[in-house]
């Protein structure tokens, strides 16, 4: 298959970008379930942004915004990042109100919610489903939109570029080999201008907030294909995931609990009903999520208690139906009236503040290669995301992206002729029917990486990692040479490889630095203010 623009992933990042992409030219968007299998669709909080005195009432401030992303950031932050993707933020919402999205109003005003590390009220939110309303605008859209070609199911097996066909002068994307999950069939899917939105990494941790596509393909493609990386070390653990005591396995820890719900009111207690958070910060609930994560383990591992709780009882009966009906009614599900009980809670994988080095217009070191959204690294986030500035993040640099390819590589513009792409040799492989093994490794990274690189790490675990990682990537790629290509395969060969790169990062990172503490290096060194890169050649 040809076209103008191929777009991996189909989340806020991928999708905004095909939307404008089609007023250009064919655009091919792959998506590896259903359409809405992304991050995009389970954000619950909202999108941070500062809109003009008309829309709302905050007193807030471009200036303000900037600087709660920077203290979050723990130092890390490109500030000409942070200022150009804040500034964009009231026409980012007019781009979704555009496509359809409706956010809550009161009156005629927005209405704006609080989360932790913000000084103001500045988050537009849908109740507490916002990124399943932005997914579902965006996704009617684009079907209804011609020149775009939604394909479920398809998963982007590599990238082909010209450095690996041997034009070694001249490194520029020409597509990649796709899988049908459907039919197992793989196809070169050609396109001068590659797009990668194919989010985070969360499924590399035992339990996480991210749904089962969250494998790390993006970091993995653009990694295998000779781009760098960036501060992969610096994973966001969200803090309030549902802990279900009556529950075993991931079910127990994959409900999250929007920060939304402490920006209006809601405190972190033990269970002695005492506020432990005061203790790490003056800001107490409220404060940056690397601060809070670390204050919940450090209170678990004190205590030996299983879960810490999030108590909004206080609040006026009807006020949590009223404000977070989806997590009102989950929470009943499981047997909980969170207007009348304190929700218990623990930690869990959640954001992914490294990723592709990219600058804000998405381009990374391979000519017409991209990466937009929670896959690249911008500097946007340093060490530790600000909370909701995610889904803004998505919108611009899918702006950008689109102004930077008109610019160097617009449709109209004929790129030199590409050596022979070769066709897909599977081999003489037999096809999988060692699904086992599959899902042993896959157990194994997973519990490894919660065991030695999650909230609080040492030398010794991150030793221990790296060296088991080492070798469930040799087993991985013997399997993956030795059979059939799946879509289960593809997601080990991606999580494994997503794995050791967060782990040589944090092995390279001796100090202590927003989401990245460690017991061994407990100061933060200036020295070491820079981001962590790993290049591949």
């Amino acid at each position: 298959m040809t076209a103008d623009f191929l777009v991996i992933g189909a989340g806020v990042a991928g999708l905004s970008f095909a939307l404008r992409a089609a007023r250009h030219g064919s655009v091919l968007v792959l998506m590896k379930g259903s359409a809405y299998e992304s991050n995009t669709a389970w954000a619950q909080g909202g999108i941070a942004t500062v809109l003009p005195p008309s829309l709302c009432f905050s007193g807030d401030s471009i200036e303000s915004h900037v600087a709660d992303t920077l203290d979050a950031g723990a130092g890390l932050c490109n500030e000409a990042a942070v200022r150009t993707i804040i500034s964009e933020g009231a026409a980012t919402i007019e781009d979704l109100i555009g496509y359809g999205v409706v956010f809550d109003k009161q009156g005629e005003q927005f209405q704006l919610g609080k989360e932790g590390g913000h000084s103001y009220r500045r988050v537009l939110h849908t109740r507490d489903t916002t990124g399943l309303e932005i997914a579902r605008a965006l996704i009617e859209t684009a079907r209804q939109t011609p020149n775009i070609t939604l394909l479920e199911h398809h998963v982007a097996i590599d990238l082909i570029t010209t450095a690996k066909l041997g034009a070694v002068a001249d490194d520029r994307v020409l597509g990649a080999y796709v899988l049908n999950a459907r039919s197992n069939e793989v196809s070169i899917f050609r396109a001068d201008r590659v797009v990668l939105a194919a989010g985070g990494c969360g499924k590399v941790y035992l339990y996480t907030t991210n749904p089962d596509s969250a494998t790390g393909d993006g970091v993995a493609l653009a990694w295998r294909a000779g781009a760098s990386v960036a501060n992969m070390e610096f994973i966001q653990f969200h803090p309030t995931c549902f802990y279900n005591p009556g529950a075993t396995g991931a079910e127990a820890r994959s409900f999250l609990v929007s920060e939304a719900v402490r920006g209006e009111g809601g405190i972190l207690v033990n269970g002695k009903g005492e506020d432990f958070t005061l203790l790490s910060d003056p800001r107490g609930s409220l404060a940056p999520r690397d601060i809070v994560a670390r204050a919940i383990d450090r209170e678990l591992k004190r205590t030996g208690a299983d879960c810490v709780y999030l108590d909004i009882t206080h609040k006026p009966q009807g006020f949590m139906r009223e404000r977070f009906p989806y997590i009102y009614e989950n929470l009943l599900k499981y047997g909980l009236d969170c207007e009348t009980q304190a929700i218990p809670v623990v930690p869990a994988a959640h954001y992914q503040c490294g990723g592709v080095v990219a600058d804000v217009a998405g381009r990374t070191g391979i000519a017409g290669l991209y990466a937009i959204g929670e896959v690249a690294c911008t500097g946007l986030h340093g060490a530790n995301r600000l909370a909701s500035n995610s889904l803004l993040e998505g919108n611009v640099m899918a702006r950008l992206a689109m102004a930077d390819i008109l610019r160097r590589f617009a449709p109209s513009k004929q790129a030199p002729a590409p050596p022979p792409i070769p066709e897909w040799e599977p081999g003489n492989t037999a096809e999988s029917d060692e699904l086992v093994v599959i899902y042993h490794n896959w157990d194994e990274i997973r519990r490894l990486m919660w065991d030695y690189v999650s909230i609080v790490r040492t030398d010794n675990r991150l030793r221990r990692a790296a060296a088991r990682l080492r070798n469930l990537g040799k087993e991985v790629r013997e399997f993956y040479w030795g059979h059939r290509v799946n879509a289960d395969i593809l997601e080990l060969r991606n999580l494994v490889t997503a794995a050791s790169l967060i782990v040589d990062c944090a092995v390279r990172r001796q100090e202590s630095r927003g989401l990245h503490f460690t017991l061994d290096h407990p100061a933060t060194a200036q020295r070491l203010c820079h981001d962590t890169v790993l290049r591949k050649f």
